[in-house]
């Protein structure tokens, strides 16, 4: 029991990243059926819109369970969320990119290529967000 907790302590923010970057790619995934399949949206409008509702649902559940972000003035706060959707700015291209190529290029499903997508995309996620985003935060609250 010793040594589980011990590895819950040493991966808490990763498992937290996992849980949270779940229900973000749910999101996503939902945002996504909504507008193209439902409202038969184009499907590169629905990514895009899919990737503004779950952007803000990732940085609102990032910033306080994953990565514990507690910042001091509303300026920091400020550069905190234009990072953070800077950085991610970089993974919806990485979303549009493949959704066009599996898409528009493969004739592939909408919703087949987007699940494919979204792995892609939740790695990218996470290493941009931990080294980019969060990681002058998390050093300015340890001084």
């Amino acid at each position: 029991m010793k040594r589980l907790a011990q590895l819950y302590a040493q991966y808490k923010d990763v498992i937290a990243y996992l849980v949270f970057g779940g229900l973000t790619t749910l999101v996503n995934l939902v945002v996504f059926f909504m507008t193209a399949s439902l409202w038969h949206w184009n499907y590169q409008i629905g990514v895009a819109v899919a990737w503004f509702v779950s952007v803000l649902f990732a940085y609102l559940t990032n910033r306080v369970w994953v990565f514990h972000s507690h910042f001091t003035t509303m300026r920091a706060l400020g550069r905190e969320i234009v990072s953070f959707f800077s950085v991610r700015a970089l993974t919806l291209v990485m979303d549009e990119g493949i959704m066009w190529i599996g898409v528009s290029l493969l004739m592939q499903n909408e919703m087949l290529t987007k699940l494919v997508d979204q792995v892609v995309v939740v790695l990218a996620n996470y290493f941009f967000s931990k080294w980019l985003v969060f990681r002058k935060t998390k050093a300015a609250a340890k001084n």
